[in-house]
């Protein structure tokens, strides 16, 4: 609607105005089914690397960046501009303005080099956190790993209406009406590129939200993942509850879990706390019960399943099953099927009434659980004995554990004493969290204090809320990519970490996040004369000042300061100021100016995407020579470039005679001399890169 009220206040005529501004009212008050939303002004982006020149598509750096001018003529450090809706021309400073590129342009992003810690030298894994607006980085994530993460954990911004969010560089706040539509917007564009990388065969998308949004995120959800699997669940995140005026004390947040294939949730070794609780806070394990095997509804006749009518022969001796006998056909009396086995007696599935009735599973599956020891008998009286077994759901919960330690008897499944109430069992928790390490102000605001000093960062996550919410779906992957496209102050890469460390996985995580200043803080700026895209200003944006630092000194061990950290992490003896054994590297992500780049001198800014390709294996390489060589030969990050085609003879090889190299990039802009020459490679993974480099990696194109 926004843009729809642009254009109808260009009208002159006051009269035509009011008549379509009516027209309009009336079709935006019609009831639509489903989930509708405005799709509002294209989001454009701010092209900080590109220089202005004529013909550049400019805004102003402090100002709504969707107020776009095409610079007409330059001047010195003067800048002549039309601007594109009202078609007013005004002089400005280049200073004042930077390049943009609307939605729907052709951009080329590429990777630069910020900082990186390297705490284990030993190790090729590499974390990498990218400075970006995630809209464009997930779509050169596309590029890199479509349909390979494995584990996608946000928590995106909750739209409480206090400016906690952007929309078209603009903070959007409670007194926009059209907010809730603005943030679905903006969802809805990341969630499609965000499915494009998750593997379709066995993934997890798990999504953070209050009750401001949840409503509207779980229809958003629905519609983007119709094939997924969906779950909700409760987690309580500070029980002293957040006041808030005129409405009940926020205690809990919501977590949206996507299933993609065959993914959900794993059995877990889990404290009693994540047990059901009774209203006194006792905890209790439950229960595993035993159930009648006869069928008692209406459906509990002979006639309805005659393959579960059969006898269940009982020991008179031991007062146990003995054996179990074959079903019989319609029509043949069971006295004339009796074959008792010695000092038994055989016990049929008959209604009260003197019905002919039936068991609830067929003699194969009995066998099964009496073997297994979830088949067994009652007293014998007057002849006759009841049968009872264990359903599905509850043999599975014992065999995890959930029910306690057990053994096997002759008599079926008997569970051992346990005294220790805190014992560790294995099981898969219910949908309603309420778990004290999972408290945000405790193992989220005060744990970031401890880390960063007197650096700010509004409600961060519990660390191990997000461990514990990953590790229900990476525990039994130790390779696991995870990816965080609204990665806040770093408590994911944070809790991979720490979940790497726990049982010596392998696993790797992105992290996305712009470099914004809170709107408090941005006033500041503003009022000192800065920038966005100042140093002054980037400075204090939350890539620099919080995520990256909180990367840093988690790994070191250490605070801001350089002081070691105090205290351990939960459920261990790890010593926070040990620190983890891992690499990460930080990069921002920027853009070219493609008239600008001479044809095949792009090579050097891109190197860092083809790392990331390959897997982020070893530190990063550079180019440090401005000319370019015919080829690169990287074993030690896995992958070997070729650039000049007509030196593929000593590339080969190179390749061939190389074990640590497992993927080629070869650039040539024929399609069959390229196939000619991986076939000459032991390597199997190889791409194709056309001699105009950025066109390989060509974005916000709506491919």
């Amino acid at each position: 609607m926004a843009a729809i009220n642009d254009l109808i206040n260009q009208i002159d005529d006051l009269k035509l105005r009011e008549r379509i501004k009516t027209e309009v009212d009336k079709l935006s008050k019609q009831k639509k089914f489903g989930l509708v939303f405005e799709d509002h002004v294209p989001e454009c982006t701010a092209l900080y690397d590109v220089p202005i020149h004529v013909g550049s598509k400019v805004a102003f750096k402090d100002k709504k960046i969707n107020d776009v001018y095409v610079v007409k003529a330059v001047s010195g450090n003067l800048a002549t501009c039309v601007n594109t809706q009202t078609k007013e021309t005004a002089e400005f400073s280049i200073d004042s303005l930077v390049s943009i590129a609307e939605f729907g342009e052709a951009i080329y992003p590429y990777l630069k080099p910020i900082d990186s810690i390297e705490n284990a030298p030993d190790s090729s894994l590499w974390h990498t956190l990218i400075e970006a607006d995630n809209y464009h980085a997930l779509q050169l994530l596309e590029y890199l790993y479509a349909g390979k993460v494995d584990c996608i954990y946000i928590d995106p911004p909750y739209n409480t209406g206090a400016k906690d969010w952007k929309y078209n560089n603009d903070y959007v706040d409670s007194s926009d009406a059209y907010r809730h539509s603005k943030w679905l917007s903006m969802m809805e564009k990341r969630l499609k590129l965000a499915k494009k990388l998750l593997n379709p065969a066995d993934s997890v998308l798990i999504v953070t939200i209050d009750e401001k949004e949840y409503l509207h995120l779980g229809c958003l959800l629905e519609e983007l993942f119709p094939d997924a699997r969906m779950q909700m669940v409760s987690s309580v995140i500070n029980v002293r509850s957040v006041a808030r005026e005129g409405e009940f004390g926020r205690v809990n947040e919501y977590l949206f879990f996507i299933f993609l294939g065959k993914s959900a949730p794993q059995t877990l070794e889990l404290s009693s706390e994540w047990l059901v609780q009774k209203a006194n806070k006792a905890t209790v394990r439950g229960k595993m019960h035993w159930t009648s095997l006869s069928r008692t509804d209406s459906t509990g006749f002979r006639e309805n399943s005659p393959g579960c009518f059969y006898p269940i022969h009982v020991s008179t001796k031991e007062n146990k099953i003995h054996s179990i006998g074959s079903a019989i056909g319609i029509g043949i009396e069971k006295e004339s099927a009796i074959d008792n086995p010695n000092d038994t007696i055989s016990v049929w599935p008959m209604r009260k009434n003197g019905a002919e009735g039936r068991w609830q599973i067929s003699p194969e599956n009995a066998k099964q659980l009496l073997k297994q020891g979830f088949l067994k008998c009652g007293p014998i009286k007057n002849g006759k004995a009841a049968i009872y077994y264990v359903k599905s759901g509850d043999r599975t919960r014992t065999l995890s554990g959930e029910y306690g330690k057990w053994h096997k008897t002759d008599n079926g499944i008997v569970f051992d004493e346990i005294e220790d109430t805190q014992t560790h069992l294995r099981f898969i928790p219910g949908n309603s969290w309420n778990i004290a390490s999972h408290d945000a102000g405790v193992n989220g605001s005060n744990l970031l204090i401890k880390i960063l000093q007197h650096r700010y960062f509004s409600f961060p996550k519990s660390l191990y809320a997000v461990h514990d919410a990953i590790r229900f779906f990476v525990a039994n992957k130790p390779n696991a990519l995870i990816l965080d496209f609204f990665a806040g102050s770093g408590t994911t890469l944070h809790a991979v970490n720490l979940l790497n460390a726990e049982d010596g996985g392998y696993r790797r995580c992105i992290m996305v996040t712009n470099n914004e200043v809170s709107d408090e803080e941005s006033k500041k700026l503003k009022k000192d004369g800065f920038k966005p895209g100042d140093p002054e200003w980037e400075r204090l944006g939350i890539a620099h000042y919080v995520t990256w630092p909180r990367t840093v000194c988690s790994i070191k061990g250490e605070d801001i300061n350089g002081n070691p950290l105090k205290g351990t992490y939960l459920d261990s003896e790890r010593a926070m100021a040990d620190g983890f054994k891992a690499n990460a590297a930080l990069f921002k992500l920027g853009f070219l100016d493609k008239n600008a780049v001479a044809l095949g001198r792009q090579f050097k800014e891109l190197l860092p995407v083809l790392w990331m390709k390959t897997g982020c294996v070893g530190l990063c390489p550079k180019l440090e020579e401005e000319s370019l060589p015919s080829m690169l030969i990287l074993p030690q990050n896995a992958f070997a470039v070729l650039i000049d085609e007509h030196t593929f003879p000593e590339f080969m090889a190179k390749v061939n005679d190389e074990d640590r190299i497992k993927q080629v990039f070869i650039v040539t802009d024929s399609t069959s001399g390229y196939r000619e020459m991986i076939s000459h490679l032991s390597i199997k993974k190889s791409y194709q890169l056309y001699r105009d480099y950025l066109d390989n990696f060509r974005i916000n194109t709506g491919r």
